[in-house]
């Protein structure tokens, strides 16, 4: 069984669900992906996505007309496997088609593109043994790139909250829960790391405080402080 959060960002509600491996994720269209393909090698106990991740998923689905075996989509951020601001730990990332040829993965990729739904398809030439695309959200924090997670703060709300949440507790600053809501306690959970990492301890988690955390905890590991509940 997973926990499974879904952002919806039409109302701005963090939706949970418990699920199995073998149920379909929410929101997605039929059974073309269950949990665990979503799931792929994480072995956490919670999981995110967003609607807008489902939907890109169900059209680009409906559009290339049969199964997409999907390779990697979600990870933890302590898990790593991917890059310091993988869109991945967000929930909203797919990389597909590792069993399939050469031609079908042009189509896969084509549709994808011809969706207009992902906010990234990454060109064939930097994948080609699979293909990757994505529905990032928000403007990053970092300026000139569009690869970044986007500032959160008191207030805010959605999956790169979860991250921020996942890292915190890992790296030993606990926010008490794991629920995509920056309140109180996450505030000040980010406020003593700011300290710490001798950046403005001021609770708003931007460009340099994502830069560190991230780069502190991608890849270290399940620590006793993960919150996976």
């Amino acid at each position: 069984m997973a926990k499974v959060f879904v952002y919806d960002a039409y109302t701005n509600k963090m939706l949970h669900y418990q699920l199995s491996e073998s149920d379909p994720m929410p929101y997605s269209y039929g059974s073309t992906l269950k949990v665990g393909e979503f799931r792929g090698s994480s072995g956490a106990a919670v999981l995110w996505t967003t609607v807008a991740a489902m939907e890109a998923w169900n059209l680009t689905r409906r559009s290339y007309g049969s199964a997409i075996p999907v390779g990697y989509a979600f990870k933890r951020i302590w898990e790593g496997g991917h890059g310091t601001t993988s869109q991945h730990y967000a929930g909203v990332a797919f990389d597909v088609g590792q069993s399939l040829g050469n031609t079908q993965r042009r189509k896969i990729y084509d549709t994808a593109v011809d969706t207009g739904a992902w906010g990234y398809v990454e060109p064939l030439s930097m994948t080609p043994t699979w293909v990757h695309f994505d529905r990032r959200y928000g403007t990053p924090a970092c300026p000139n790139t569009t690869a970044g997670y986007p500032t959160v703060r008191r207030g805010s709300r959605n999956t790169y909250v979860l991250i921020l949440q996942d890292a915190l507790n890992a790296l030993g600053y606990s926010t008490k829960t794991l629920d995509g809501s920056f309140g109180t306690n996450t505030e000040k959970a980010l406020k003593a790391l700011q300290k710490d990492f001798s950046l403005t301890a001021d609770g708003i988690c931007g460009c340099a405080s994502w830069k560190r955390i991230s780069s502190a905890v991608v890849g270290i590991g399940r620590t006793s402080t993960v919150i996976d509940k």
